[in-house]
């Protein structure tokens, strides 16, 4: 799908599907500031492409919006190493770590939609990929902030780190170093951190949170796969060993080390191979 018409933006959250193009779009919902709103926008807009109402200007550049990404004024931004201690043996602690999981999936809906508007020129099935993407994780972040909710807070109730989005930032003028790095380093810590977490919302009896963690896990092996899959593709456009690549990348832009012990088995699935395995 393709449209030669280089429309300009919609307002974030009042956006006509109709008037922009899924690219554009995706700008629109990156800027809105409004977690649940944004998250209803991307599903919203996830169907619409899926029943062929949307258009894909793929080879368009587009100018980036003056705040990106469109956030609440909480969370409290704070260093990794100033974000409290999360006790699993109070009710409070139990939302803090469920207000941390809410912000790593709200901030995998703006990297998804920033993956989308960003970067030209790439194949259809790109844009389609990160879309389908970004719905998924709204729909986490609904399921989280709900838990939330239930429990007598919200999200931006807690403090919160925003290595994610750093990242994003370093990466933002290489497709190539934003796959990698996003994608296949820092989110794939996920599927290496959610099975002992979802063990210890078990252990203490509570089978929702555990639950919703079963849910992401699922999805983000498929993220996961998504990311590899397009690192893969990218590294054999430009004739590069992926490996080699990687590391290089990896050393460029300051990735964080890989935290022990690796859901092996999740990778696998995720499409890591037996070498990149053995190496981590």
């Amino acid at each position: 799908m393709t449209n030669s018409n280089h429309k300009q933006p919609c307002q974030a959250d009042g956006c006509t599907l109709e008037a922009v193009d899924m690219r554009h779009a995706a700008m629109n919902w990156l800027v809105s500031t409004n977690p649940s709103r944004k998250a209803e926008g991307v599903k919203s807009l996830n169907a619409a492409w899926l029943s062929g109402q949307l258009a894909l200007d793929a080879a368009a550049t587009l100018p980036e919006p003056a705040a990106i990404p469109g956030r609440p004024e909480q969370p409290l931004l704070v260093s990794p190493l100033e974000v409290g201690k999360r006790s699993m043996r109070t009710p409070e602690g139990r939302a803090a770590l469920v207000h941390a999981l809410a912000h790593i999936e709200f901030n995998a809906i703006n990297l998804a939609l920033d993956a989308i508007w960003r970067f030209a020129g790439m194949p259809v099935q790109y844009y389609a990929d990160w879309l389908k993407v970004a719905a998924e994780e709204a729909y986490h972040f609904e399921l989280l902030n709900g838990y939330l909710l239930n429990a007598g807070y919200r999200y931006g109730d807690f403090s919160a780190h925003n290595s994610l989005w750093e990242m994003a930032e370093r990466t933002r003028d290489d497709v190539l170093a934003r796959i990698a790095l996003v994608p296949r380093t820092m989110e794939a810590r996920g599927l290496d951190a959610s099975p002992p977490l979802r063990n210890k919302f078990l252990q203490i009896g509570d089978a929702d949170a555990a639950g919703i963690l079963d849910i992401i896990l699922r999805d983000e092996i498929g993220h996961v796969a998504i990311g590899n899959h397009w690192f893969n593709w990218l590294c054999s456009q430009r004739g590069l060993e992926p490996i080699a690549a990687y590391r290089a990348l990896a050393t460029q832009y300051r990735a964080p080390a890989m935290r022990k012990p690796l859901n092996m088995e999740a990778r696998r699935k995720a499409g890591f191979t037996e070498e990149e395995l053995a190496l981590l």
